[in-house]
C-alpha cells in the first residue's frame, strides 16, 4: 500500500492535543487495511522522525437516521503514533 494512502488525515480532537503535550502521541486517521509497520514507516518517511510504538483502533460507522429513511456511516480506523524521545513534535499548523 501506498505511503500516502495509508495517512488519511490527522485527528485534531482534544483528546488528541492532549496525548501530543503529555504523551508525544500524535493521532492520524488511516486506511482500514493497514498494518502497525505500514503505518510506522509512512510516519517516519513522511514526516522524517523515528516512532516509538503505534496503536490502532477501529471504529465502527454509526448508524444514521434521514427523515424515515435509515443510513450506516463507513467504518474507520484510527492510529496513536508514540514518537521516540528526543525527536521534534509533528505540527499540523505550523505555517498558519
Amino acid at each position: 500500500m501506498n505511503m500516502h494512502e495509508v495517512l488519511r488525515a490527522p485527528l485534531i480532537t482534544e483528546k488528541a492535543a492532549t496525548l501530543k503535550d503529555e504523551h508525544r502521541t500524535v493521532c492520524f486517521r488511516v486506511a482500514v487495511g493497514a498494518n502497525k509497520t505500514e503505518i510506522k514507516t509512512a510516519v517516519e518517511k513522511l514526516f522524517g522522525v523515528k516512532v516509538e510504538s503505534v496503536r490502532t483502533s477501529r471504529m465502527i460507522g454509526k448508524m444514521k437516521r434521514y427523515g424515515r429513511f435509515e443510513g450506516k456511516r463507513p467504518d474507520w480506523k484510527k492510529a496513536f503514533v508514540t514518537l521516540r524521545e528526543g525527536e521534534t513534535m509533528i505540527e499540523f499548523f505550523e505555517g498558519v
